[in-house]
């Protein structure tokens, strides 16, 4: 089983895990036994059509109360230079807006929706203002957009707001008793819910729960995982799982509808109807997906002790336009969210490891580098020691050894000398360049150019 690396740090140690920046292994995260974490629970309810009427009038109250909140603050940063507090906006936009002849319909939905909805904008502004500033890892936050009417809906309730009765169904505020498809027993008392209405016409309901460790001991040690696109991932002990090609097989279809909802005039029945199955579709392409990911996710988990992937730069292999729509079929990104919540979830150890680590070109069996070579190529023989490897087996069994800690030497090096440099102000060709030169290359470059 692969080592946590332990830190003295206290900004480290809260969640147990470090992330090695410049180096070629980087460790995500450790799951203390125990330790309950929060989890979403979503299932499907069927409102009656006066209850229907009813969360509609909602989502629109919210979308406006959301609105009022960006157009609000932005002119008064505009204005004063300042910004305003959410004790001062839900005074104004909600209290005071409730006995205008503008906004009387707000006293007609649930109070705690429209606070729910003015926290959920100035959480957007700190976002933003966050991830301008460095404060916020992952990727950047754009500014906060408008709310639209023709864009999936969703308001938030906490404790207040809603109730679960004997019989099953949901009580929300103002709206009524809504019959739920229970697809399985809530864990322990939901502390808010979420009501979502799809582009589809669906509802959904999804509460947010306290969930303990699951106690599962895995038979393996731990497994490598290459992601590809005609194979989607290879497991580092041999076992191969196909793309399923969900978007592809209703590609015919898809294309069809959406050329008929292009006839159709903009706003009218017969636009809207074309504009209901193109998305009845889409979402039956993305439950599809997200079904396969789900089982193949849980069936890795469970079987495996640690589980060890490349971090994949999808943003950049999107902009190939030939690849690009399959690279988003595949789903690598959702794929990986998944592991890693359902690793914490089973008190799993998750592991990315580098970009630039050259698990194609590097031969499992001696470690030497064997070169850069093409997609074509799917399987090739090592000039130094003649093993023959399969492309994606070896590179799933160097994902593996990779977390192993066979690179820590290499990895400060890379480090300080990056350092040295000024690796800030380094492009991307020469970050990647600098962080995947080994003499081992060099070497076998040589042998190629004889």
């Amino acid at each position: 089983m692969t080592k946590i690396i332990r830190v003295s740090s206290p900004a480290l140690t809260s969640t147990g895990s470090v992330q090695v920046q410049g180096g070629l292994c980087t460790i995500i995260r450790e799951r203390q036994p125990n330790t309950p974490v929060k989890a979403r629970n979503r299932h499907r309810i069927y409102p009656n059509p006066l209850q229907r009427r009813m969360l509609a009038r909602t989502f629109g109250c919210v979308r406006v109360v959301f609105n009022d909140v960006l157009r609000l603050r932005q002119e008064s940063y505009q204005t004063t230079g300042t910004t305003t507090s959410i004790t001062e906006l839900q005074k104004q936009l909600i209290t005071q807006a409730k006995h205008t002849r503008e906004r009387w319909w707000l006293a007609e939905v649930s109070n705690i929706a429209l606070q729910q909805s003015i926290q959920d904008a100035c959480l957007a502004f700190r976002n933003f203002f966050q991830s301008l500033k460095g404060k916020r890892k992952g990727q950047k936050v754009g500014f906060p957009r408008f709310k639209r009417k023709s864009n999936a809906q969703a308001f938030r309730l906490t404790r207040g707001g809603f109730s679960i009765r004997d019989n099953g169904k949901l009580y929300l505020a103002k709206i009524g008793d809504i019959k739920v498809r229970w697809s399985r027993k809530l864990p322990s008392e939901p502390s808010s819910v979420t009501v979502i209405q799809d582009a589809a016409g669906r509802y959904f309901v999804s509460f947010v729960c306290d969930v303990e460790q699951i106690e599962h001991e895995a038979p393996n040690e731990g497994v490598g995982i290459d992601l590809g696109i005609a194979t989607f991932a290879t497991l580092s002990m041999g076992e191969k799982v196909e793309n399923p090609r969900i978007l592809q097989r209703q590609l015919k279809r898809l294309r069809r509808l959406q050329q008929s909802l292009s006839r159709k005039v903009k706003g009218s029945k017969r636009y809207q109807i074309a504009r209901r199955k193109v998305a009845r579709l889409r979402a039956r392409i993305k439950d599809t997906r997200t079904d396969f990911l789900h089982k193949l996710s849980t069936k890795i988990i469970s079987e495996n002790q640690a589980i060890v992937l490349e971090d994949l730069n999808v943003s950049g292999m999107v902009r190939n336009r030939r690849l690009a729509r399959a690279i988003s079929d595949v789903g690598w990104r959702q794929f990986r969210a998944m592991l890693e919540a359902k690793s914490i979830r089973y008190g799993r150890d998750f592991h990315i490891i580098s970009r630039w680590e050259p698990t194609s070109q590097r031969c499992s069996s001696c470690g030497k580098l064997g070169g850069k070579q093409s997609l074509d190529v799917r399987v090739w023989m090592c000039l130094y020691c003649g093993a023959e490897h399969d492309r994606d087996l070896n590179a799933a069994v160097n994902i593996k050894q990779a977390a192993g800690g066979h690179s820590e030497a290499l990895n400060a090096c890379v480090e300080q000398r990056r350092n040295a440099r000024g690796g800030l102000h380094q492009s991307d060709s020469s970050a990647a360049a600098d962080e995947a030169r080994t003499r081992l290359e060099v070497e076998q470059f040589s042998l190629f150019t004889c």
